[in-house]
């Protein structure tokens, strides 16, 4: 019997090469693991929002959300890292505001497996930091 050495570099050549191809953001088989998103409006004053949520790989459409009310969606995040899901908002026929609901490279270490947003009041955006416990306030990135 020979001796077989596989290294590290054709484990991972093979895994890739092995890896089905259906495997996507919303796929069960993922390896970084499943990520919950949750966007709230909380504009008060009985004001809805429209938001429209996706990835590369998955449209959830535009939706109205009521005020009080939420939108929550989950996905696995993607082999290589680069799962990003974006959301497009507005209210009261403000301009859209733009910003990241997931960002792997960003939320790494943030907000592993839930990601919280919350549309303030005064049309801030605050995301939930789920290692401090605290709403950060970010920001949208309009153009």
């Amino acid at each position: 019997m020979r001796n077989c050495k596989i290294s590290i570099r054709s484990l991972v050549i093979l895994y890739v090469v092995l890896m089905p191809s259906s495997w996507s953001s919303t796929s069960s088989n993922s390896v970084l693991g499943k990520v919950h998103v949750k966007v709230m409006n909380m504009l008060g004053h009985g004001r809805s929002m429209e938001i429209h949520c996706q990835s590369k790989d998955d449209d959830l459409g535009y939706l109205t959300v009521p005020d009080g009310l939420v939108i929550e969606w989950e996905f696995y995040v993607n082999f290589w890292g680069t799962t990003l899901f974006y959301c497009d908002v507005q209210w009261n026929g403000s301009v859209w505001h733009h910003f990241d609901a997931y960002s792997y490279q960003r939320d790494d270490g943030r907000c592993d497996t839930k990601c919280s947003w919350m549309i303030s009041e005064d049309g801030r955006l605050f995301g939930f930091n789920q290692y401090h416990g605290t709403w950060d306030v970010m920001h949208f990135h309009d153009s």
